[in-house]
Parts: C-alpha cells; sequence; structure tokens
C-alpha cells in the first residue's frame, strides 16, 4: 500500500522545523508532501533547503484548508493519503496498525488515529480526541471531547471503533473515495468540511473508523482559536450547510428551525459572557447560510441519506441540563 502523509502548509516555516523532523523519523513507510498555500514567510525555501526528501506542492493563492487540499492532492499519487496538521508529532510505529486495518478492512475508507495533547499528553486533544460524532441538530463532538470538557486518557479509548467523522487534524482516506467525492467542498474555505466529507462518504456506504492501538500529538490551540470570532462564524454556518447537504429535505428544514433557536441561545450566552462578537459571529453566520441555501441545496448527492446519524438526540442538552462531561456517561440514542 502506497502512503501519502500529506501537511498542508501557510506561513508555518516555524512549526515545519519543529514537527517535520519528527514526522520523517517515524515514517518510513510513507512519502512525505508539504503541500504550500502560497506563503509569505520563507517555508518553500526551508524545505529545500532543510528537508531534501520531502516534496513540496506550491498553491498558487491560498485556498484554505479544503481548497488547499483539493488543488495539491491533484499532484499526489497515492493509494492513502494521510492529511496532517504541521503541528503534529507522531510516534514510533503509528502507521502499523492504520496500514493493517486499512488493508485488511477494505470497506473502510476513513480513519483517525488517538488524538492526544501535545502539552499534556496525558489528555485528549481537542480536535478529533477518541473519534468524532454529531447530535441530532448537527452539533459535533468526541469521545474523550465535549465542548469545553476534555479527558484524561487513561486507555478507555484504546479500542477499534466506528464513528461518525475522523479529524482533519490526522485523517486517513484511501483516494479513490477522495476523488469519488470530488475532495473537501472548498464553499467551507475551513472548519467542518471534514465532517461534511464523512457525512457524504457514509451517505454512499462508507464506513470511518477509530483506531486507538495509533497515537499522535497535536499542539492545537484550543484557547487561542476559540478566541477569535471568525472561527466561531464558521463553525456554525458550515455546520449549517452539512445539515442541508446531507439529509432529506423534511428533516433538514426542521433542524435548521431547531438551529435558529439553538444558535440565538449561544448567541445570548455569548452575550452574558460579554463576547459580543462571537454572538454577532452566530447572527451573521446564520445570515451567510441564508443568503446561500440554494446553492448548498444544489450541493445534494443523489444517494439515499442515512438518518441514523447522531449519537444522542442532543448533545447540548446532555452536556448543559444534565451535566454529562464524558463519553462514556452518554446514553445512546
Amino acid at each position: 500500500m502506497n502512503i501519502a502523509i500529506v501537511i498542508l502548509n501557510w506561513n508555518g516555516a516555524a512549526l515545519l522545523k519543529e514537527y517535520l523532523p519528527n514526522v520523517i523519523n517515524y515514517s518510513k513507510e510513507a512519502r512525505i508532501y508539504v503541500i504550500d498555500n502560497a506563503s509569505t514567510d520563507n517555508s518553500v525555501a526551508l524545505i529545500e533547503t532543510d528537508f531534501p526528501t520531502v516534496n513540496c506542492i506550491v498553491n498558487k493563492e491560498n485556498f484554505g484548508f479544503a481548497g488547499g487540499y483539493n488543488q495539491g492532492l491533484k499532484h499526489i499519487d497515492a493509494d492513502l493519503y494521510c492529511l496532517l496538521n504541521s503541528d503534529v508529532a507522531v510516534s514510533k510505529g503509528w502507521l502499523s496498525p492504520i496500514i493493517e486495518t486499512f488493508l485488511n478492512k477494505p470497506q473502510i475508507a476513513i480513519a483517525q488515529p488517538k488524538i492526544l495533547d501535545l502539552k499534556q499528553p496525558e489528555y485528549f486533544e481537542y480536535a478529533g480526541a477518541g473519534g468524532g460524532f454529531i447530535d441530532a441538530f448537527g452539533y459535533p463532538f468526541c469521545r474523550g471531547r465535549i465542548f469545553q470538557t476534555i479527558e484524561k486518557d487513561q486507555g478507555q479509548y484504546d479500542d477499534s471503533i466506528e464513528i461518525f467523522w475522523a479529524t482533519g487534524a490526522c485523517m486517513f482516506i484511501r483516494k479513490n473515495v477522495f476523488n469519488a467525492l470530488k475532495g473537501f467542498d472548498e464553499d467551507y474555505f475551513a472548519h467542518q468540511e471534514e465532517i461534511d466529507l464523512c457525512w457524504r462518504a457514509k451517505n454512499i456506504g462508507h464506513k470511518i473508523y477509530y483506531i486507538g492501538a495509533s497515537h499522535v500529538f497535536h499542539l492545537g490551540g484550543f484557547t487561542l482559536k476559540n478566541s477569535n470570532p471568525h472561527k466561531t462564524f464558521l463553525n456554525f454556518r458550515n455546520s449549517l450547510y452539512s445539515i442541508t447537504k446531507n439529509l432529506p429535505t423534511n428533516k433538514a428544514i426542521g433542524i435548521v428551525f431547531i438551529r435558529l433557536i439553538l444558535d440565538g441561545i449561544a448567541a445570548a450566552r455569548f452575550l452574558l459572557q460579554l463576547r459580543g462578537l462571537h454572538a454577532w459571529a452566530i447572527l451573521r453566520a446564520h445570515f451567510s447560510f441564508y443568503a446561500n441555501f440554494h446553492k448548498m441545496y444544489k450541493k445534494r448527492e443523489k444517494a439515499n441519506f442515512i438518518l441514523k446519524y447522531h449519537f444522542v438526540k442532543s448533545i447540548v442538552w446532555s452536556y448543559f441540563v444534565y451535566q454529562i462531561r464524558y463519553f462514556n456517561n452518554l446514553v445512546k440514542d
């Protein structure tokens, strides 16, 4: 099996210098690529001089996460892509369980390893943790991370199980599946495009797995990222995009109406926290969604939509009303 580890980079020379040696050292089974999203720092020169074994593909402009990978992967031939964030450190032998799983289970199209926090390796990392799920209203959560509560890794998720979505921080996907799905939806630009990709894959019968025998460490930056209202805007809007694209019409419309109420409550909560820019970001997300509704609706695939897509009815209700903080305490629908 030919594996390509593909790192998307934009002005991340410092991260490449810090983490590429680790990826090279522990990934002898794979070829390593960096897709540069028109960086203005010395990223490309750094790769050419310090990492001559790494292949560099230069995009003409910054296409964001979705477009950046879509453009760059056109130039990479492999059976299996590993889309890896530039701030991820991998572990010795991390690829072996992945390769074994994909070789022995052809029905698996997408997978992720265990994602741990680089700064606190005894804890899961926010982005992906022990595998992703969504609730009936499209809100995402993970084994090991529900909203701001992050679990300590005590071996509770060392298994391999089917999940709903795999994180874009470290996602393995078969090339033929990526191409059949026509890649990420570039209208997302960034955030939650991997959930949409996985949802579309599931709608046509593919399986997505979490492989706990493999683990990596993600630097992330959860606190910094969540201080950015633009991320709030993208997360709320893109979640509505996914609902529109991946559910039957009558179900999608009903959920969007409920989301209008739930997202309004979230905006009010931000106002109470004196985070007015985030409340405004939610409002803008809905305006942007309604303006683009017809465009998103036209993207719906001719597929048998899966109706049992959610793990729980409402993760919001479970977390904030029932005070359930850990995945293993959730009652599955």
